[in-house]
């Protein structure tokens, strides 16, 4: 048998009432409404949701998300970064038609028109003595920074400097404070982000998930496979929002921060970056 008291409960719920609204001078009858206390509920509970939907489509389809404190908008990087190479052409531009209308203002006056690579020479100067025979500290100098330049990770097999990744719009994976540098000498190959608990962990560019999967000592780990050979590393999650084979877009929720693992002291997010199959500083590319 159920508990008296519920079904006792249940049936004041569905008990009937009559709304009447009078006129307050005649007593004429204007609106009468049959409900039950289950009903009201329901009709308020339906009203709320309803709203919050409409509230959250408002925000996420229109501009108006932008206004909201902490949003970021993902094309706005890409945005800044297109409008300076479009302005750089420009001025580039302006300055060939400038040359032009100069070489013609020099045919209608007969005079000559200078080689198209001839530097202005300024008179007040004498380049004579200029030298440009190698001393004893130049070669020091020389030899010290091909010493150094052998051990630099920045620099793939073939000798070319990763300058391809530095023009990637790169989405910061998670706002926090960083409590962990990257340390190659320490076998540190990434940083420590501590954010709030609860957090999304964002894909810092688009690619395809590689692996997601549970680890003894780095828990819950995600891996990222970008293009140019650049891979993106996010460990001790709490929750992994992705599985292998999935295509993420930059700035898309792929795990929930959190502290699993055993190499782990508190929430937080072991954030790394890899080209060409060498670690590289994450701080270098992006803002935290």
């Amino acid at each position: 048998m159920g508990n008296p008291d519920k079904k006792k409960l249940y049936k004041k719920l569905r008990n009937k009432y009559r709304l009447v609204i009078l006129n307050d001078s005649t007593f004429e009858e204007k609106v009468s409404l049959r409900l039950s206390p289950l009903n009201v509920f329901t009709i308020i509970g339906s009203f709320a949701l309803l709203w919050t939907l409409v509230v959250a489509m408002t925000i996420v389809f229109t501009p108006i998300r932008e206004y909201i404190p902490g949003y970021t908008d993902v094309d706005l990087r890409s945005d800044v970064i297109s409008l300076t190479f479009k302005s750089d052409s420009m001025e580039r531009e302006l300055s060939q038609r400038f040359l032009y209308l100069q070489n013609i203002n020099r045919i209608l006056k007969g005079e000559p028109i200078p080689p198209e690579n001839e530097l202005p020479i300024d008179s007040s100067r004498y380049y004579g003595e200029i030298s440009t025979s190698k001393t004893p500290a130049d070669s020091l100098l020389r030899a010290y920074v091909e010493n150094e330049d052998q051990f630099n990770l920045s620099v793939s097999a073939d000798g070319i400097a990763n300058a391809g990744i530095r023009n990637f719009t790169f989405f910061a994976p998670v706002n926090g404070t960083v409590t962990s540098e990257f340390e190659m000498e320490q076998n540190h190959f990434g940083i420590d982000v501590v954010a709030p608990e609860n957090e999304a962990i964002k894909s810092c560019l688009n690619g395809t998930v590689v692996f997601a999967e549970w680890t003894v000592e780095t828990g819950y780990v995600i891996q990222v496979q970008h293009k140019n050979n650049l891979l993106s590393v996010y460990k001790h999650n709490a929750v992994l929002l992705k599985k292998p084979g999935d295509y993420v877009n930059a700035g898309e929720a792929i795990a929930i921060i959190g502290n699993s693992g055993e190499l782990t002291t508190g929430p937080h997010l072991h954030f790394e970056l890899w080209f060409d199959g060498n670690p590289i500083n994450p701080k270098d590319y992006m803002v935290f």
